[in-house]
């Protein structure tokens, strides 16, 4: 299970940064949601050089909030899983302002359910 304070910020913050494999020197912001204290982010962009495909290549990365990072490890969540419905319920519901829903709409659409990433957390490796 993830820090408490882990969903407490994905809760109160837009973005989360991101760095996947052991190779890439800067984070990305990303979009993360919870549900059910699971942790999930979709690939916006799809590319094929990104922290999605740098995770399915290596399966592991990091996960930045505020000044902490957590070394975390991530896997392709299939496709037809049914907890994708509620993966982009969440999505829509946490960013629901007016200037995100473009976006949130999209992401929450079937298509991105193939580009979606579970993290796991283990043990007390918080950075500071």
């Amino acid at each position: 299970m993830f820090p408490k304070e882990f969903y407490n910020h994905t809760k109160n913050n837009v973005y989360t940064e991101i760095k996947g494999g052991t190779e890439r020197e800067k984070f990305l912001e990303i979009w993360v949601v919870t549900v059910n204290n699971r942790v999930f982010a979709r690939s916006w962009a799809k590319s094929e050089k990104s922290w999605y495909t740098a995770f399915l290549e290596a399966g592991v990365g990091q996960l930045k909030y505020g000044n902490k990072i957590i070394n975390v490890t991530g896997k392709k969540l299939h496709k037809n899983f049914e907890i994708h419905l509620d993966i982009s319920k969440e999505y829509l519901q946490v960013f629901s302002q007016p200037e995100n829903l473009e976006y949130s709409e999209g992401i929450a659409k079937p298509e991105y359910f193939d580009y979606t990433m579970e993290f796991f957390f283990e043990g007390d490796d918080v950075k500071r």
